[in-house]
């Protein structure tokens, strides 16, 4: 891939799925999935293409009861959802000391810098490693999907690991073609519980001082 240009990744995402169609064939993708409203249009949209199996691995997440909640949706949207191909559930285990230790000497630095770009590997890493345990085709994240997230860096971190565990990324920016909206759609229509922050303590945190600075709280 050439480097010094923007790349269209939404573009990357059909070429792959139109090669694999020409192919007659049905690949198998390890999805990992931040939320359930992040997961819905990349779910309704993907599961036209693969068999999915939905990987949740969020140990950012916080506190256990904001963890547990998201769980809770995750399963039942896949539950409730209308696909086209399966759509399978790999629950990860919630350990909050992977991603503290990741984030060490991180604490202060602002939503969407360096602290987030370790946890995007944390989580991706956990995903890499599954869809080769499972002989996974592909593996992705539901993480493009936000206005908030660097697609760019998602998908070099994705591109990486892809070389170091011999597994296909799937190449995406799920906020192209209204899919950001799409997903506030389909929230809205299977009343899914939309969290106001990322999920970590410090964009906790952070969201909270913003919302007193704004008289919002």
């Amino acid at each position: 891939m050439q480097t010094g240009q923007k790349v269209n990744y939404q573009k990357k995402t059909e070429e792959i799925i139109a090669k694999r169609q020409e192919a007659g064939e049905i690949p198998r993708l390890l999805l990992h999935s931040c939320c359930a409203p992040c997961s819905s249009y990349v779910l309704e949209y993907l599961s036209e293409y693969f068999e999915i199996t939905v990987l949740y691995y969020n140990p950012n997440i916080s506190p256990k009861t904001e963890y547990e909640a998201r769980l809770a949706e995750q399963k039942r949207l896949i539950e409730e959802l209308p696909v086209k191909h399966p759509v399978a559930f790999l629950a990860g285990i919630y350990e909050p000391e992977h991603f503290y230790r990741a984030a060490a000497g991180l604490e202060q630095c602002a939503e969407g810098g360096e602290r987030c770009t370790v946890c995007y590997e944390l989580r991706l890493r956990e995903a890499a490693q599954a869809a080769r345990r499972g002989g996974f085709d592909f593996f992705t994240t539901t993480l493009s999907i936000s206005p908030l997230k660097d697609a760019e860096k998602l998908n070099t971190i994705g591109r990486a690991l892809s070389e170091e565990y011999g597994v296909a990324y799937l190449y995406s920016d799920f906020k192209k073609k209204n899919g950001y909206k799409r997903s506030i759609e389909l929230s809205a229509q299977y009343h899914l519980y939309r969290q106001d922050y990322c999920g970590c303590v410090f964009s906790k945190e952070e969201r909270q001082k913003r919302q007193a600075e704004e008289g919002t709280v």
